[in-house]
């Protein structure tokens, strides 16, 4: 089966078939759809390669996540993927794993792929690595990380927000010793994160009582993490972890202790993955809407595109506390 077949089943000239192919404004409306019938009819399969070369762009779109197996990052690639598939495009996706080497493997394979375009949905971007994309032109969107150009837009999570609402709760209910465990400090996300924790300290006077605790975003992490806690003189009554993953990690650690949430300690998640009501208890979190950080990522890069009115400044997500049954008043 080829073009010339289809343009034959359609009584139009090949151009024709190859411009309705490409989505041209100059085929009539009529006439593109008597060719995507025929297409159909003939069971048709346009040479991707080809349409590449002929209208300079390969209709993909690259999607660079930090890590598959956090339920997290699912979710985003799903509702993104959505987005892509109703505008008639494909998604590559590349997963990092925290790691900056497979970082520049991802974006290198974008490049060599030609994507019209790349959403970098991970905070471990190092500059220096993503100067390929911005070198050639190439549409890019950030988290976190980047700065807004004619090429570049950033989404700016605002993890103050939940955060603080989450120190705000947890001091209702008279907790004083609220300890936070982090994620992978070379990440930005986790930067923030932190440093939006020891300013809700400070606002509630309880700057000389932070603790910390180093995690890794995973649910083994998280466990040893709560273990550390475990072990103080002096435990904390209350802990924030960077993800839902770590609450989860330090609920087991808790649990493994013989001690009981809410009853010993209270404990809050972020992001509420979808099974974060499912815990015993159900997860106190903060919720980061993935369908609205896909959707927005998508947004933004049609917006580069120029198939969307562009917007000035970063785009920004906010987070909410979630209340469930982790938490207590003591």
């Amino acid at each position: 089966m080829n073009i010339k077949e289809v343009a034959k089943r359609a009584k139009v000239s090949t151009a024709t078939v190859s411009r309705t192919i490409n989505d041209s404004q100059k085929v009539k409306p009529g006439t593109a759809e008597r060719v995507r019938r025929a297409i159909e009819e003939l069971n048709f399969y346009p040479n991707t390669h080809a349409r590449t070369l002929v209208s300079g762009r390969s209709r993909m779109l690259g999607l660079i996540i930090s890590d598959i197996t956090n339920p997290f990052f699912p979710e985003l690639v799903k509702s993104f993927e959505d987005q892509a598939v109703q505008g008639g495009q494909e998604v590559i996706i590349g997963n990092t794993d925290y790691n900056p080497k497979r970082m520049a493997g991802c974006i290198r394979r974008m490049v060599e792929r030609k994507v019209d375009g790349v959403a970098i949905m991970t905070s471990e971007a190092d500059p220096a690595l993503v100067t390929e994309l911005t070198r050639r032109n190439i549409p890019t969107v950030f988290m976190d990380t980047g700065t807004s150009s004619a090429y570049s837009a950033n989404i700016r999570i605002d993890y103050a927000q939940g955060i603080h609402e989450a120190l705000a709760h947890l001091f209702s209910l008279n907790h004083r010793r609220i300890a936070f465990i982090t994620g992978p400090m070379n990440l930005e996300s986790v930067k923030i994160r932190r440093a939006a924790f020891l300013s809700g300290l400070k606002s509630l006077g309880l700057s000389e009582r932070a603790l910390i605790e180093k995690g890794d975003h995973r649910i083994e992490g998280g466990a040893i993490a709560m273990k550390n806690l475990l072990k103080l003189p002096h435990p904390p009554t209350a802990v924030i972890a960077s993800n839902d993953l770590t609450a989860i990690g330090a609920l087991g650690a808790i649990h493994e202790a013989g001690l009981k949430v809410p009853d010993d300690f209270s404990l809050v998640g972020f992001d509420d993955i979808s099974f974060a009501h499912l815990t015993q208890p159900p997860l106190t979190t903060v919720i980061l809407s993935r369908t609205q950080l896909a959707v927005t990522a998508y947004a933004a890069l049609e917006a580069l595109l120029g198939k969307q009115e562009r917007r000035h400044g970063d785009y920004t997500i906010p987070t909410h506390l979630v209340l469930r049954g982790s938490t207590r008043l003591i």
